[in-house]
């Protein structure tokens, strides 16, 4: 069964919730800045651990000292949902972690 689009308004509310995430077209996005490319590059690593674990993938940019995430839902047509909110929350839960701000 797939996962039903969010409202405008549940966006907005949500992002709310969110700082440093925004609305960019059909995705929501952050980047992040870390202190050196290495800790960019296990930045990365262990975001994409987390979506293997909640089978949810972004679409991951890696810079020198960044990583930008954008992230929607392909079995909603591409729309914003609740899943994009849950790997959005459980990233910015272990950036700390790693000095990303």
């Amino acid at each position: 069964m797939p996962t039903q689009p969010l409202s405008q308004k549940e966006i907005e509310d949500r992002l709310a919730e969110l700082p440093g995430w925004s609305l960019d077209g059909d995705r929501i996005t952050r980047t992040y800045r870390l202190r050196t490319h290495l800790a960019a590059t296990a930045f990365v690593v262990h975001i994409a651990q987390i979506q293997e674990e909640l089978d949810h993938h972004s679409d991951l940019t890696l810079g020198y000292n960044t990583v930008t995430l954008a992230v929607h839902t392909h079995d909603a047509g591409g729309a914003v949902t609740g899943k994009d909110f849950e790997l959005a929350a459980r990233v910015d839960e272990l950036a700390p972690a790693h000095a990303a701000t």
